[in-house]
């Protein structure tokens, strides 16, 4: 065990994280405002555009993982496209990895925000919009503040999902060192190996961030609502 302790290769938690916070800063920027305007609308569309960001909730990983890695294919349009115009490889790629856990995280960001506007009262943008305030500062300076629960647990959630993410990550990335083999991936290749020693030491690392991520979460979120009443 100890010896195990001693040989332990943090290059594929380092892997996870940087992947984690790229993921939920591309995804902060891209759900913030698909968020507000789920929130705000009230078109008819608004049904199949929730539908759709909500896929991967319940589509299985390897279907996802499967089509993103088609999608990603050299001979794809999308792969020889990024490959000929930016020179990059989508397919077995940490590029390829962040995109991938893009489309897989969505809803866990999506969601919290979109609950968080929805939650708002009314009068208060409303107010905003009388003061001449366009929908943009209303977005920055009224709303967000507001909502700073619903804000910490979309990237909090977001990054550990994505710190936590197997399937997609293993078809579209592979298990590449250095590069794609992120921690979930070699906890899955420990096990082939049988090296259950190490499988239960990365697993158990895993288990404490997972616990120490949401824990902080719901404390904050438990200090908001005393603070403020949410």
């Amino acid at each position: 065990m100890i010896e195990a302790l001693q040989n332990i290769e943090f290059t594929p938690f380092l892997i996870s994280f940087k992947l984690a916070t790229i993921t939920a800063f591309v995804l902060f920027c891209v759900a913030l405002p698909l968020a507000w305007y789920l929130s705000q609308t009230r078109s008819k569309v608004k049904p199949f555009i929730e539908a759709i960001t909500a896929l991967p909730i319940v589509l299985p990983p390897s279907v996802l993982g499967f089509y993103i890695l088609w999608a990603f294919a050299p001979d794809s349009a999308l792969g020889a496209f990024f490959e000929d115009a930016f020179g990059v490889k989508l397919a077995f790629s940490f590029t390829g990895l962040v995109v991938a856990s893009c489309f897989y995280s969505l809803p866990f960001m999506v969601q919290p925000l979109q609950s968080g506007f929805e939650s708002l009262n009314k009068n208060m943008l409303e107010a905003s919009y009388v003061a001449g305030k366009s929908k943009f500062i209303t977005l920055f300076k009224v709303a967000l503040p507001n909502i700073k629960p619903s804000l910490l647990t979309a990237i909090i959630v977001t990054f550990a999902h994505t710190v936590g993410e197997f399937g997609v990550v293993l078809m579209v990335g592979g298990s590449i060192p250095g590069e794609t083999k992120v921690a979930s991936v070699a906890i899955y290749d420990m096990v082939e190996m049988m090296d259950y020693t190490s499988a239960h030491i990365y697993s158990a690392i895993m288990v404490l961030i997972s616990f120490v991520v949401l824990l902080g979460v719901y404390i904050f979120n438990a200090k908001q609502v005393r603070r403020f009443g949410l």
